[in-house]
């Protein structure tokens, strides 16, 4: 596990994550996203040994999905800009015989070589960071999937009832939640088609499907984007 130390004061890292989620047990998952591992068993590389099919996911928190993915045999690596984060998912995998590549980095700069990784996962990672934040790490996913890997990215919709209930910024951000589902969570991030468009235009990246999802409760409209998009040369 490999740690930087300048996460603290990086623009498009809030520190509420450690100090008043993670220091308190909170999203600190345990168990895999169902729509995370279909990706993972419908788009792994077909005729390749488990072994050698390796997974990142940036955003990784405690490491659930990437227990899962080494559980099934893949060869697994996470970033997340959380050291409490990193510290839960390394201690779990490591108490159940489990290899993982963790590190505690930002999205936007990812510690790994060029074409390193078949698949990849952002998992509600993206759209908890900044505009700026979000497009550099778009870029560094292109970097480091090897041509014809497969990305699954999962983003917070406009449509959602917490961003229809507060102003948000021209980008899409917002800050301090009050109401809805994500009352209390750091700064998120809405999309919209225009600003899922902007994110994956700048080359580099074939969409395989698009997916709107709404989901209806007594706090009002969860609504996120599914995507799945291949690196292409």
């Amino acid at each position: 596990m490999q740690r930087s130390a300048t996460l603290a004061t990086r623009p498009g890292y809030d520190r509420r994550w450690d100090d008043e989620i993670y220091a308190r047990g909170a999203q600190l998952n345990r168990w895999p996203y169902d729509a995370v591992v279909s990706f993972l068993f419908r788009h792994a590389p077909r005729g390749r040994d488990r072994a050698r099919v390796r997974v990142l996911e940036i955003g990784c928190g405690a490491g659930n999905n990437l227990w899962a993915a080494a559980r099934e045999g893949f060869d697994v690596a996470g970033v997340d800009a959380s050291s409490l984060a990193i510290d839960a998912a390394a201690r779990r995998l490591r108490d159940e015989g489990l290899g993982a590549d963790l590190r505690v980095a930002g999205f936007e700069a990812l510690p790994f070589a060029d074409r390193a990784f078949d698949l990849a996962i952002d998992r509600l990672a993206l759209t908890c960071a900044p505009r700026a934040t979000a497009l550099d790490a778009e870029g560094e996913l292109r970097r480091v999937l090897a041509p014809g890997a497969k990305l699954y990215t999962n983003v917070l919709s406009r449509a959602h009832a917490t961003a229809q209930s507060a102003a948000l910024a021209p980008d899409g951000g917002l800050a301090d939640p009050a109401s809805g589902t994500l009352a209390g969570m750091p700064h998120m991030r809405f999309y919209g088609p225009a600003e899922l468009d902007e994110l994956w235009a700048r080359g580099g990246w074939r969409e395989l499907a698009r997916e709107h999802v709404e989901i209806r409760g007594a706090s009002g409209v969860h609504a996120e984007w599914r995507l799945v998009l291949e690196r292409v040369a």
